[in-house]
Order: C-alpha cells, then structure tokens, then sequence
C-alpha cells in the first residue's frame, strides 16, 4: 500500500509542477534606445556611439531568449590600426527609473554589473550538457526498470497469498496503479530528455552561428553579432558598456520596460 501511495504521489506532484509551469505567467522584456545617435531601420530603433579613438558601436535590441536579452551588435574599427573584439566585454550596469545606480544584491557593491556571455565557454557548456543529460535518462531508464521489476514481484506476491476476492481486486487496483504511474514516469523521462536536446541543438547553434565572435577586426572594417546579456528584471533602464583601447567605455542607454503573459 505504502509503495503504491509512493508512487500515486510521484506521479501526481509531477503532472501538478508541469502543469503550474505552464499556467505560470512569464516576465517579458522589451527594450530601447533612449541615447546616442538614433534612427528607426525597418521598424526597429537602432542607435550608435564611439569612444574617443573611434571605436563605433551600433546596437538595438532583438529579443529574449530563456535567461538572456539579445543585441544586435556592430563595432565598427575606425581607428588606424587593428582592434580586438571580445563579445564577453560587453556589460550592463543596472539604473533604476532615475537612472541612478542599483546595487548589487550579492556583493553589495554601489552598482550592478553583468557582463555578457561568452560564447566560446556558452559553446563547451552545451557540450557538457549534453552529456549530462544522455546519463540522467539512462539513470532514469534504470530507475524505471526497478521500480517496475518491484512492481512485478510485489504483484505476484500479493495474488500467490490466500486472500478475500475483496483485498485481491483492491491489491490489483494498487499495483495497476503502480504500473501506469511508472508508465508516465517514463514517458515523462523520454519527452523530458527530448526538449532539453532540441534546446541544446539551438543553443549550439546560437553561440557557433549568431552570437558576436571573438575577432580581430582591421581598421576600417566592422564586425556585426548576437551580444547575450543577463535578465535585470529589477533595472528601468540598462547601460551598455564597451571598453575602447583608449581606455575609455563606448556607453549606450537603454529603457528596459517588463510585462507579463501566460
């Protein structure tokens, strides 16, 4: 009885957590420009701003994806010599609604800085992922075939013992019971491993295709990219910083504005 009200459970709290996921609202994100030079390009608000050396950088903002908010990036080298360009150089520094520093809910630090992702280590992460993933389904397959195996012999014990028609048909509702929440587990496990993989294919594919690649970048010559910057749901607005050579920061300023939607 206990072994079958385990499983009643298992099965039960899982259909209620997806279930819960998928009524759940979600945050959405949204941002513009609000400096530099700005123009409107095909209905999108694009801006652009230079360091003192003349390294330009054109931004505006493409869309949220999982934990990240998408730019599109150009740097543009208009210097005299050539510039390296590192995507993970890009960072936001949080301001709220008078754009006045937020700080660090961690460190405490007198602002909060996050630094965009880097898609060389993103890239590798995926692989690892992969990985992982392959052995927490075949963990899980094992874990399927005990349990069942348990059931099975729990089922056969229970119908070999002299016993009333009424415990026997109430022995097999529980380990029939038992059997299907197994079932669902697995399928579950399967549908689980699934949408983590396709995930993993789109995520390799972002950071080997879309995401703005580590370069160097001649003079007169411009290289254009995804940048991927951490979710600030509790930043009004986001400044882009980019460090020139010179020492000095290309700096944009973005107005981030949240909703919500199921």
């Amino acid at each position: 009885m206990n072994t079958s009200t385990g499983f009643q459970t298992l099965l039960l709290a899982t259909v209620l957590s997806l279930l819960l996921t998928a009524c759940a609202p979600t945050l959405t994100y949204q941002l513009r420009p609000v400096s530099g030079d700005i123009t409107s390009m095909n209905g999108r608000l694009v801006t652009k701003a230079a360091s003192p050396d003349s390294v330009v950088v054109v931004a505006s903002y493409e869309r949220e994806e999982l934990q990240y908010i998408a730019l599109d990036i150009e740097v543009k080298n208009q210097t005299g010599h050539a510039i390296d360009v590192d995507p993970a150089r890009f960072s936001t520094v949080a301001l709220d609604r008078n754009q006045q520093l937020l700080p660090d809910p961690v460190s405490a630090q007198p602002f909060y800085q996050q630094v965009a992702a880097d898609p060389d280590r993103e890239a590798k992460r995926v692989v690892t992922d992969r990985v992982q993933e392959e052995k927490r389904l075949k963990r899980a397959k094992i874990m399927n075939t005990v349990l069942m195996v348990a059931v099975v012999v729990g089922s056969v014990a229970a119908t070999s013992k002299p016993q009333s028609y009424e415990k026997y048909v109430s022995n097999q509702i529980i380990y029939n019971g038992a059997s299907q929440a197994i079932q669902a587990k697995r399928i579950i496990d399967h549908t689980t491993f699934a949408s983590r993989m396709q995930r993993f294919d789109y995520e390799a594919y972002r950071w080997h295709e879309l995401a703005l690649k580590r370069t160097a970048v001649q003079s007169g010559e411009s290289v254009r990219g995804f940048v991927y910057l951490p979710k600030n749901p509790k930043a009004a607005f986001l400044q882009l910083q980019y460090p020139a050579a010179d020492g000095t920061n290309v700096v944009i300023l973005f107005e981030q504005t949240t909703g919500r939607k199921r």
